[in-house]
């Protein structure tokens, strides 16, 4: 496995588990049968906990992300192309979206607001990549 593919695996791990603080924060407000019973009569983003707001819509952000990053890495992959730059892209990238899930989370704006930044200029890296193959 590549090392962009190691770092495509863990950011889609990561971003595959960011429901489990703010679901748990749900089952504790609402109780586990009202939480599981019938979600379509619940709104998660109307939960009491401001952080669990937050991290619902950082995991938003963080699935939104993710169908950019991994069809680029993905790409990289496919026409076999993998440099310590797209290497160190991807890595980057994973990092500035958990910190991005923490900023959130814990409304730090101007943290939040870089690593959306740095992980979208990761993005770039591979894009500029894969467009410089062609």
């Amino acid at each position: 496995m590549s090392g962009e593919l190691f770092w495509l695996t863990a950011t889609t791990t990561m971003t595959a588990l960011l429901w489990l603080p703010y679901i748990t924060n749900w089952i504790v407000e609402k109780g586990f049968v009202a939480a599981i019973w019938n979600p379509t009569e619940y709104d998660h983003s109307q939960a009491r906990a401001a952080w669990a707001r937050r991290m619902l819509k950082a995991h938003e952000n963080a699935t939104e992300n993710l169908a950019v990053f991994a069809p680029l890495v993905l790409i990289l992959h496919a026409v076999n192309f993998s440099t310590p730059v797209t290497l160190k892209a991807c890595a980057v990238y994973f990092t500035a979206r958990l910190v991005h899930v923490v900023a959130f989370t814990l409304a730090i704006p101007a943290l939040r607001v870089i690593s959306f930044l740095v992980g979208f200029g990761a993005q770039m890296v591979l894009a500029w990549a894969i467009l410089s193959t062609l």
